[in-house]
């Protein structure tokens, strides 16, 4: 389990951070929600196709729960994300989605759902939250109110679809779930974009080289890897644990930025970028990653069902 959970963790953390360069380098052949959408909808019938070959199975009640999930972290976050980085540049945009732990532990203190957040996880995400501050505060300057106040309700889109997710830890299978998230939201995401008249702005030729090379490291990394790995360690860590990617991916972006893209930290960066990880190992020190006593009992009463019925396996 040891092992699983780190390379989960990884990919949350170094994967997810790689795609604001991929997403950069993607755009010139791919408008946003055509972008968004189109790798959603791949990546999700991908996962739904490997949760089929595990025997798991989505009833109405998992559909609908995937729908609202994709909704919101899909339509709510990525498709918001792809109107404000129109006019809002893409580090500032991650940076400004950073504080999606901050909505989670709030969501879980305020709502009746997921396991309960413990009030301390706020003092913990203090410094990341001073580092983010200390990043963004340069770049301020030069984005509207209006586009802050939408980052921010994306990030708290992403974090209420957090929360209903890992309700559903144990009752719906995690890849199927994540897939029918994935293709519902993805579908409205497509179905905005024609609406937005994005779908005459895809340049095919375009598609022959770095865009889509990008736009198939979003979906099988991004997208079926990253989310895949995301909705499995909702069944078995704190929301708020898992929602400390929000905290690495910024660093990510910006070091990959600098090494492709020759976008240089500023002394801001990088300061603010100690203050982050300071805060992810204090709550990943105090807020351990171990599996759940739901999850527990869900594998120990899968085990004795093994025992009594071979078939059930």
């Amino acid at each position: 389990m040891r092992y699983r959970l780190a390379a989960a963790f990884a990919a949350i953390y170094l994967v997810w951070g790689s795609t604001y360069l991929a997403i950069a380098l993607a755009l010139p052949a791919i408008p946003p929600f055509v972008l968004m959408g189109s790798r959603s909808v791949a990546g999700g019938l991908i996962l739904l196709a490997f949760a089929r070959t595990r025997g798991a199975r989505l009833g109405r009640r998992g559909w609908l729960v995937g729908a609202a999930c994709g909704l919101l972290f899909f339509v709510g976050c990525h498709g918001v994300l792809a109107v404000a980085e129109q006019r809002v540049p893409t580090g500032l945009a991650s940076i400004l989605l950073a504080t999606i732990p901050f909505w989670t532990v709030l969501a879980g203190l305020a709502l009746p759902l997921g396991k309960p957040a413990r009030p301390r996880a706020l003092l913990l995400l203090t410094p990341g939250f001073a580092g983010v501050a200390l990043t963004a505060w340069p770049a301020l300057a030069g984005a509207g109110a209006a586009d802050i106040l939408m980052l921010l309700g994306a990030s708290l889109s992403w974090a209420l679809g957090t929360v209903v997710s890992e309700r559903q830890s144990g009752e719906t299978p995690a890849h199927a779930l994540g897939g029918a998230a994935l293709v519902t939201g993805g579908l409205v995401l497509l179905g905005l974009g024609a609406a937005t008249g994005e779908m005459p702005r895809i340049d095919p030729a375009g598609l022959i080289g770095v865009p889509g090379l990008a736009w198939l490291h979003l979906t099988l990394m991004g997208t079926v890897v990253a989310f895949g790995a995301y909705v499995w360690l909702l069944e078995r860590v704190p929301p708020p644990v898992v929602g400390t990617y929000t905290f690495v991916n910024p660093i990510v972006a910006v070091a990959l930025g600098w090494a492709v893209l020759g976008e240089a930290p500023t002394i801001e960066m990088l300061a603010g970028g100690i203050l982050v990880l300071g805060s992810l190992v204090a709550l990943l020190w105090l807020e351990p990653p171990t599996a759940h006593r739901k999850h527990k009992q869900k594998e120990e009463s899968r085990v004795s069902l093994d025992a009594r019925c071979p078939a059930a396996r």
